[in-house]
């Protein structure tokens, strides 16, 4: 029976959720600087406000709140005179009526301070020097000044004791700053989840050494391998296996459960007469099935030594989109890591012609709001995976797409695609490597 592939996603999000021992594995705790990527196991709430005092919005003025509500207030400019000013990082002295304090943005706003005029409003419009003489300077400031303009009002971003992120985000680059804003310095986060990679074939050798006839450089590792980290996984690479199914079973047999999470394994599930991984796995709990998919349509799925199983094809391109449509997704629901592909819709720029009975996947350029294919739907076309930043998904029961038709796109790779992205939608016009 042919599996489509909402049946195979589900499936596999099944056997990662409820087969791993993910669950098991305790949060940990790591500094904030290396928190990048990872995935909070519990809420964070906020030890302070922020900003933690009232402070100015602007370099300016602070003014008096009785000069404020002076009967003339709203008519005639102000002339006051020059108080001491106030610089970022020190507590200030109460302003008194009748003066203005220069204050510098960031600066905590003075006890009697009603309000900030920024200098460019100001008559002069920039801060005097300091008078050695000890005289008396004053400034002129508007009309009408408007009570609480130019101060951030402690609290206003975040206040002390509410949540300030839930567990189960994402940490990026503005979450990183928020936890150091508010003086968190450790985090408890999820542990990452454990791969181990093993691809398989005689034919397959380690990139670096000298290339013999009829045989190819593995790079289904290298591929697998990049997007797992990319992910936030740990991964453990073993070294090529060979075409030998009671090696290969023995192989298995050496994994440590305790150490990882998933095995994968790239090539030997198809039905071809000689399938080393399915041969080294008779007498195991996997199934192997066929998916309407295209590139990747081969898959194999259930546990090995009680650890879960996944088994690739082999050709490379169908090595990545099985991870891209299967196990990346499963990742993110069940880890919280990495986000998701960003999915638009874009316009086809070429007409393309697909496989009905199967969902096909194919490489694009994404770009203002089109998408071009690169290459054609071969699953040995690496070449053109690496000049695309786009899947294109052509669903089952497409025969035909003509130019200018909308069609689904995951954005892969590429910032320039992704903020294109954005702007469409808002206008509608590491870890470590062992080699067993």
């Amino acid at each position: 029976m042919i599996r489509s592939v909402a049946e195979h996603q589900q499936a596999v999000a099944g056997l990662l959720r409820y087969s791993s021992g993910y669950a098991k594995v305790s949060a940990e705790t790591i500094p904030v600087s290396q928190a990048g990527s990872r995935v909070l196991a519990e809420d964070i709430f906020a030890p302070i406000n922020l900003p933690p005092f009232d402070n100015s919005q602007m370099d300016g003025y602070a003014v008096h709140e009785k000069d404020l509500n002076r009967p003339t207030a709203a008519t005639a400019p102000l002339r006051l005179r020059i108080a001491a000013p106030v610089p970022a990082g020190v507590e200030p002295a109460a302003l008194e009526p009748g003066t203005a304090a220069p204050i510098m943005t960031g600066a905590m706003i003075p006890p009697g301070a009603a309000a900030v005029v920024p200098i460019e409003r100001a008559e002069p419009a920039q801060f005097p020097p300091s008078d050695p003489a000890g005289g008396q300077r004053t400034v002129e400031l508007p009309a009408a000044i408007e009570q609480g303009s130019y101060i951030r009002r402690t609290g206003s971003d975040i206040a002390a004791g509410t949540t300030a992120l839930t567990a189960g985000t994402l940490l990026g680059t503005g979450q990183l700053g928020l936890l150091s804003a508010l003086g968190i310095d450790t985090v408890s986060v999820r542990p990452r989840f454990r791969v181990l990679i093993l691809s398989t074939g005689d034919e397959v050798q380690e990139p670096g050494t000298v290339l013999q006839p009829g045989r190819i450089y593995d790079a289904n590792a290298t591929l697998l391998d990049s997007g797992l980290r990319e992910a936030g996984a740990v991964v453990v690479r073993h070294r090529v296996m060979g075409d030998n199914p009671d090696l290969l079973e023995a192989a298995f047999g050496e994994i440590d459960p305790a150490q990882v999470h998933l095995i994968i394994t790239t090539g030997g599930i198809s039905q071809g007469a000689y399938e080393v991984v399915k041969q080294a796995l008779a007498r195991s709990t996997v199934e192997f099935h066929s998916v309407a998919m295209q590139p990747g349509g081969p898959q194999a799925m259930g546990t090995v030594g009680g650890v879960p199983f996944l088994g690739f094809p082999g050709n490379p391109v169908s090595a990545l989109v099985s991870f891209e449509m299967f196990l990346r997704p499963a990742l993110s629901a069940i880890v919280g890591a990495p986000a998701p592909r960003v999915e638009l819709t874009a316009r086809l720029g070429c007409a393309v012609e697909s496989t009905p009975a199967k969902h096909q996947v194919r490489r694009g350029i994404f770009r203002d709001g089109t998408v071009e294919l690169v290459g054609g739907p071969g699953s040995h076309l690496i070449h053109a995976l690496a000049t695309s930043n786009a899947l294109v998904h052509l669903p089952a029961g497409l025969e035909k797409a003509d130019t200018g038709d909308p069609v689904t796109v995951w954005l892969i790779d590429a910032v320039e695609p992704a903020r294109n992205a954005l702007a469409l939608q808002a206008d509608p016009t590491h870890d470590e490597e062992l080699h067993a």
